[in-house]
């Protein structure tokens, strides 16, 4: 399994890097090529969406991009350093319960966030803890048919 990580300021012009190096990695790790401009756009929202909760929480840690190639399959994890309630979960638990977005988040931005990512992952999951939010998306890989 290779795994590959990446943290950047929670800058917006960082997001670019971070869409050029999920591709680029994705395609090594044999994601089939019909499927790399999901992948980038996914890894574009997903950053976008970690740059905007660091901003509006007033968080300095970077975001978390970590890449991972397994025998069948290609992970992407975006993390925010939104702790517990207030980034991820909270979005989720509002999408759930109809309480609305956590205090100061723009409303349904971060709803429409993952609704799109979701969109374009068929394999999609987001957790919250103590550390931060986290959205860790999936794609299969195609195998290389090796005829004797």
């Amino acid at each position: 399994m290779a795994t590959v990580e990446l943290r950047f300021s929670a800058l917006p012009e960082h997001v670019r890097t971070a869409r050029l190096v999920a591709a680029a990695v994705a395609r090594r790790a044999g994601v089939d090529e019909a499927v790399l401009d999901e992948v980038r756009l996914a890894v574009g929202e997903a950053c976008s969406r970690a740059v905007g909760l660091h901003e509006s929480h007033d968080i300095a840690d970077p975001v978390r991009v970590v890449l991972i190639e397994d025998e069948k399959k290609f992970s992407i994890e975006v993390g925010d350093g939104v702790p517990g309630g207030s980034g991820t979960a909270g979005a989720r638990g509002a999408a759930e319960t109809d309480e609305g977005p956590a205090e100061g988040e723009p409303e349904g931005e971060d709803e429409m966030g993952l609704a799109v990512i979701s969109g374009l992952v068929d394999d999609v999951e987001v957790t919250s803890d103590e550390a931060g939010g986290m959205i860790r998306m999936t794609w299969p890989t195609t195998t290389a048919v090796v005829v004797p």
